[in-house]
């Protein structure tokens, strides 16, 4: 199935991704110096419209290497889509399990548009019912959760 241009991973300009790049660099020497970085960290996010702590700027490295911090960092924090369909989850799910290229980005698809916490779970440590289940029963389950009004 093919996905909407709006649930689809934005292409990033290979410029974007070496500016973000340079700019991790830059952030992660002045904190290994000990310097304050907080007002670089303070335009990183602005730029970039996400929440990054000192955290991520000293640790990325050990689950990822710099381009890929980048390319998340010029891709939406929190990619919204109000109308998305039990359809186009079920694809996104199944391109989480076939570990497409843009796996993170369609995780974090899944998680916005899911009230569901921990809806990743379902996928990576499912419970018995769901081992080896097929897409459409996890967005099922998925979908079949409903919050709790306090």
């Amino acid at each position: 199935m093919q996905l909407r241009p709006e649930l689809s991973p934005p292409v990033i300009p290979s410029d974007r991704i070496n500016d973000l790049c340079a700019a991790i660099h830059s952030i992660e020497e002045l904190l290994e110096s000990g310097a304050d970085a907080s007002a670089e960290i303070a335009a990183f996010n602005e730029d970039t419209r996400h929440t990054y702590e000192p955290y991520h700027f000293m640790t990325y490295w050990s689950s990822r290497n710099v381009e890929d911090f980048a390319l998340e960092a010029a891709r939406p924090a929190w990619p919204k889509v109000p109308d998305v369909s039990r359809e186009e989850l079920v694809e996104i799910v199944r391109r989480i399990q076939s570990m497409d290229a843009d796996t993170n980005y369609y995780l974090l698809l899944l998680e916005t548009n899911t009230v569901r916490p921990g809806v990743s779970d379902l996928i990576h440590w499912p419970p018995p019912e769901l081992v080896d289940a097929p897409p459409e029963a996890i967005v099922d389950e998925a979908l079949r959760y409903r919050p709790v009004a306090l």
